[in-house]
């Protein structure tokens, strides 16, 4: 199957087959893009770029355009955005990232992804999300009492298994707002800080040494990468009351 085949095989179409980066399904409202293979999937992969409109070679690239087209369909008829995965080495190297590059094969498969819009470009992230300690999406979480939270391993230093699913639950209850500092990352950075936070221990899992249940409401709370950062700053991992009292501190030092 090549690549026209598989779009079409889901019942979206394009202008024109051989310069189009994107593909439209209106029936079934959708929009289609490729994703290099190989870029690292827990950050958000670059889709479109606003210095793709011309080429290297001062050229209007017609697929620009039309992918403009479809990102607004997402953006502003709700679209939904799916992504599959292509393989493939850029034509003129010298050029960087506007010298266009030969697909040499695909992965036929689709992936739901949410849209990302920042300044001069779009990025896609995956639906659930695909960070070490950041769920993206929350709904359609189990309830349940306890997680089993993995046992501990040698692989040259001690590491532990993490349980996503804990970590979805846990936001789910808190949200991602710090519980230190209160920092919520969305309301500062907008789409681009949306759903990131990191989830905290608050008993060290190194401390425990052995596989136990851990309770995402009780053991996990969600904390900004800085207070993450101090609460483990210390040999003995500080608690998040010491914490909060300690930034209390200092801020009411800092309005003297």
């Amino acid at each position: 199957m090549n690549r026209k085949q598989f779009i079409q095989s889901h019942g979206a179409s394009c202008k024109n087959w051989t310069w189009s980066w994107s593909f439209v399904n209106h029936d079934d409202r959708f929009v289609i893009f490729g994703v290099w293979e190989g870029e690292d999937t827990s950050k958000f992969r670059l889709v479109l770029h606003n210095d793709w409109e011309i080429s290297a070679k001062g050229i209007k690239q017609p697929g620009y355009s039309q992918a403009v087209e479809h990102i607004r369909l997402v953006e502003d008829e709700g679209y939904a955005l799916r992504t599959f995965s292509m393989r493939g080495v850029k034509r003129f190297p010298e050029q960087g990232d506007l010298s266009p590059s030969a697909i040499e094969d695909f992965t036929p498969e689709l992936e739901n992804v949410r849209l990302v819009a920042l300044p001069r470009a779009w990025y896609v992230a995956a639906e659930v999300g695909m960070y070490d300690t950041i769920p993206e999406v929350l709904e359609g979480v189990e309830e349940q009492e306890v997680f089993p939270e993995g046992a501990k391993t040698t692989v040259l230093v001690n590491a532990y298994e993490r349980n996503r699913e804990a970590r979805n639950r846990c936001l789910k209850h808190y949200g991602c707002r710090c519980r230190v500092c209160d920092m919520h990352f969305g309301e500062r950075y907008g789409e681009l800080g949306a759903n990131y936070i990191h989830v905290h221990h608050i008993v060290s899992i190194s401390k425990i040494g052995k596989e136990y249940k851990v309770d995402p409401i009780n053991d996990l709370i969600p904390v900004c990468p800085n207070c993450h950062a101090m609460l483990h700053r210390t040999s003995d991992t500080l608690s998040v009351d010491a914490l909060r009292e300690i930034l209390a501190v200092q801020q009411s030092n800092s309005h003297k």
